[in-house]
């Protein structure tokens, strides 16, 4: 493997870091994601709603707050504002519009913090097979090297074989790496916009409630 990676030539040094700079963002955010993914997103909105229908608005803070992850932390936020506005007997419609937007504001820095770091895929999935055609166009540039010197000496044989698997290694690796990147940047950003729908369908419910209970 080692052998390999030195007939890649020197490209194959930024390909190898960003590679790691990848694995490293790749195990982060998957951990990050399957955390969230146990979360019973579903039952915790009943047990919210539950809570307060029942007169309760403190039992469903605590919900939110013993059950963590992005859509807890915003209807947190909501439920927060709703006492807030409860006590001070606004009426449904401000109630709404407040609740609404300070929700609506949380969830865009909630948001954040689910993508965070995914840009760096992004970045990895672009860089590495430009990384990987200028390890091509050096491997080349060896191997006309070589055939210039075959020709005028009648040996050079190695060096152009040497060029050329400079560039077809570095090409493979530039390749392979921007998958390692590309395909779990997928993933996570399907799981995100998961998260998203549920951030949007949770303060829906929150919402309702004022509404239909003010």
């Amino acid at each position: 493997m080692l052998e390999q990676i030195l007939k890649g030539g020197s490209m194959m040094w930024p390909l190898m870091a960003l590679s790691f700079v990848a694995l490293a963002v790749v195990y982060e955010r998957w951990v990050a994601f399957r955390a969230n993914r146990k979360i019973d997103t579903p039952a915790m909105r009943a047990k919210i709603i539950a809570c307060l229908r029942a007169g309760d608005p403190n039992g469903a803070i605590a919900v939110c707050a013993a059950t963590g992850g992005p859509v807890a932390s915003v209807l947190l936020v909501g439920l927060r504002s709703y006492i807030q506005l409860r006590d001070k007997k606004e009426n449904a419609e401000t109630m709404r519009m407040v609740v609404g937007q300070v929700m609506e504001d949380y969830s865009a820095q909630a948001m954040g913090v689910v993508n965070k770091r995914l840009d760096v895929l992004t970045t990895v999935g672009t860089a590495a097979p430009l990384f990987g055609m200028t390890g091509t166009v050096t491997g080349m540039i060896t191997s006309f090297a070589g055939m210039a010197a075959a020709g005028s000496s009648g040996s050079g044989g190695g060096a152009v074989a040497n060029g050329i698997a400079e560039a077809l290694i570095t090409t493979a690796a530039g390749l392979l790496i921007a998958l390692m990147a590309v395909i779990p940047q997928s993933v996570f950003n399907r799981w995100s916009d998961e998260i998203e729908l549920q951030i949007e369908e949770g303060s829906a419910d929150v919402l309702e409630f004022i509404l239909t209970h003010h």
